[in-house]
């Protein structure tokens, strides 16, 4: 198992809170997420929210955490809950 972790690479989990299912939230992750370089999933959860994981490079994760805390017009951002984590093993 390869234990180095590629310089500069991190993980970042998200969990979004407010108006942010019907209004488009993942694709907005999505398209941020692919223009950013990034790799990860978006899902919708049972209570409301939506959650992310992305990884790549630290600064491109920033900026996708400060598109994630604006949303999509149609959403009302409340919170967003932020762990930053090591990279996978992959």
């Amino acid at each position: 198992m390869n234990t180095e972790h590629r310089s500069g690479f991190r993980r970042l989990h998200l969990v979004i809170r407010g108006i942010v299912q019907g209004v488009g939230f993942r694709f907005f992750v999505e398209r941020h997420a692919r223009r950013l370089g990034l790799r990860g999933w978006v899902r919708n959860v049972a209570d409301g929210s939506v959650e992310v994981l992305a990884e790549g490079p630290e600064e491109a994760l920033r900026l996708l955490l400060e598109q994630c805390q604006q949303g999509p017009r149609s959403a009302h951002v409340e919170k967003v809950e932020t762990q930053w984590l090591l990279p996978a093993n992959d």
